[in-house]
């Protein structure tokens, strides 16, 4: 997932550079609603890691 975030990333960067602001902003939105729900995913795992850890 994180690197679908960073190839529309770079993809609003590129288009942004050209002029092409509209597919600049809506490149960029998307990467910032994937990051949130990388880091929401991640946080989700990390947790269960931590409870099931803590079990014999």
């Amino acid at each position: 997932m994180l690197s679908w975030v960073l190839t529309f990333l770079v993809l609003a960067l590129i288009a942004g550079l050209f002029g092409f602001t509209g597919i600049a902003v809506a490149s960029a939105e998307i990467a910032r609603i994937l990051f949130i729900i990388f880091l929401v995913l991640f946080v989700v795992s990390l947790i269960m890691h931590l409870i099931r850890r803590g079990k014999p």
